[in-house]
C-alpha cells in the first residue's frame, strides 16, 4: 500500500509540474531571437496571419478545466459585484468611443468570447478584464494616455488575458495545487487590476509568483493585437515607461496592482525584441486621433465637474454660533450675534396675578 501511495503521489507531482510548465511558458523567450523579422505560417503564436484561429491556451485539458461558457458565467457573476461597488461613467460619447476602439481590438485578437466594455469613474491609472469578456477601463487611464495608441496598448494587454483564458488556467492551477476552493479572477499585470479589490474578495497572494508567466504572455499577445489593429506597437512600451517615470516622480499615482505585477525592464525588453523580430514594419501606423483628444477633454471636464460638486456637497456653509450675552438685545427684541432668539423666563416670584 505504501508503494501504491508513493507512486500516486509521484504521478500527481508530475501532472502538476507539467501543468505549471505549460501554463507559465514564456513565448517571447522561446520563440524570438535577435534576428531580422521573419514571417511565420505555422499557426503558432508567432503566426500573425492566424490570429483568431490559434489555440492560445483555452483548450480544455490538464491546464484548463473550464469551458468557455463556464468562464462567461464566472465573469458575469463577478461583474455584477464590481458594478455594485464601482461608479460607472455614463456619458454616451465617452462610453461609445471606448467600446468602439475596444471592440476593434477584440476583432483583431484570439478571443473566443464577445466583450462588454465599460468605463469606471476612478482616478487610478488602471484597466482590468474578467473572464468571459467583461472589461473595465478606468477614467484615470484615459486621462493619463497621451494618444490613442497608448490607451489601446493597455487595453490590448488586458484583452490578451481573456483571449488566453488566464483566469481559467490560473484557477485550474490553484486547484491542482490544492490551495484554493474559490474561483480566482486573474486580471493583473502591468497596470492591470485585481477585481477582488473592488468586490471585497480575498486575493490569495500565493498565486502571484505563478502569474508572471501569464503577464509575459499577455504582453506578447497584446503587442500583436495592437499591431494587427493598425496601431504603432512602440506605444505599448512607451506608455509603461512613462507611467513608471510618473510613479517615481509622484509615488502613489498608480494602482496598487502595479506594484504586484510591475512592467519590469526585462518584460519591456522582451516586448521590444518581439516588435523588432516578429512584426514586419508597416509604412504607416495609427498613433492618435482627434476623437481621442476630444473624448479625453470631455472626460476631464466631467471629472472636474464631479469634483466641484463633491466639494460643494462636502463643504456646505454652516452657521457659526457666538457666545450668548445676557441682557444684550437689539431694538427688535432679538438677541445680538449669531445665536437664535431664546425665550426668557421670569423668576417664579414675578409671576403676574390672575
Amino acid at each position: 500500500m505504501k508503494r501504491v501511495a508513493t507512486s500516486a503521489l509521484t504521478v500527481f507531482s508530475l501532472l502538476v509540474s507539467s501543468a505549471l510548465a505549460s501554463a507559465g511558458s514564456d513565448p517571447a523567450s522561446s520563440e524570438t531571437t535577435l534576428h531580422p523579422v521573419k514571417v511565420y505560417h505555422d499557426r503558432s503564436l508567432r503566426d500573425l496571419d492566424a490570429i483568431g484561429n490559434r489555440n492560445v491556451g483555452c483548450g480544455r485539458g490538464l491546464g484548463n478545466w473550464y469551458s468557455i461558457d463556464g468562464q462567461i458565467r464566472m465573469g458575469k457573476e463577478y461583474s455584477q459585484q464590481v458594478e455594485q461597488t464601482a461608479k460607472l461613467v455614463k456619458d454616451p460619447v465617452v462610453t461609445e468611443y471606448i467600446n468602439r476602439i475596444g471592440q476593434n481590438l477584440v476583432r483583431n485578437s484570439d478571443s473566443q468570447v464577445p466583450f462588454t466594455i465599460k468605463v469606471i469613474d476612478s482616478d487610478d491609472v488602471n484597466a482590468f478584464a474578467l473572464p468571459g469578456g467583461f472589461f473595465y477601463v478606468n477614467s484615470g487611464l484615459i486621462l493619463a494616455a497621451d494618444n490613442e495608441a497608448e490607451l489601446t496598448g493597455v487595453m490590448a494587454h488586458e484583452i490578451a488575458h481573456v483571449a488566453a483564458c488566464h483566469a481559467a488556467r490560473e484557477t485550474t492551477r490553484g486547484q491542482l495545487m490544492n490551495l484554493a476552493s474559490i474561483p480566482l479572477i486573474f486580471v493583473g499585470g502591468g497596470i492591470g487590476y485585481a477585481a477582488q479589490n473592488l468586490a471585497g474578495l480575498a486575493f490569495p497572494m500565493t498565486f502571484l509568483k505563478f502569474s508572471r508567466g501569464f503577464e509575459t504572455e499577455a504582453d506578447y499577445l497584446g503587442v500583436q493585437y495592437l499591431y494587427k489593429a493598425g496601431y504603432d506597437p512602440q506605444a505599448f512600451t512607451a506608455f509603461f515607461e512613462k507611467v513608471q517615470a510618473l510613479e517615481k516622480k509622484k509615488p502613489g499615482t498608480l494602482a496598487k496592482a502595479f506594484d504586484t505585477h510591475p512592467q519590469t525592464p526585462d518584460r519591456m525588453s522582451r516586448s521590444q525584441r518581439e516588435i523588432q523580430t516578429l512584426l514586419p514594419p508597416e509604412p504607416q501606423y495609427k498613433l492618435d486621433s482627434s476623437e481621442f483628444q476630444e473624448v479625453k477633454a470631455r472626460l476631464a471636464q466631467l471629472e472636474n465637474r464631479h469634483k466641484i460638486n463633491d466639494q460643494k456637497e462636502g463643504n456646505r456653509p454652516t452657521l457659526r454660533r457666538g457666545t450668548p450675552k445676557p441682557d444684550d438685545t437689539t431694538e427688535s427684541g432679538k438677541d445680538s450675534g449669531d445665536e437664535p432668539p431664546t425665550l426668557k423666563r421670569r423668576p417664579v416670584g414675578d409671576q403676574p396675578l390672575r
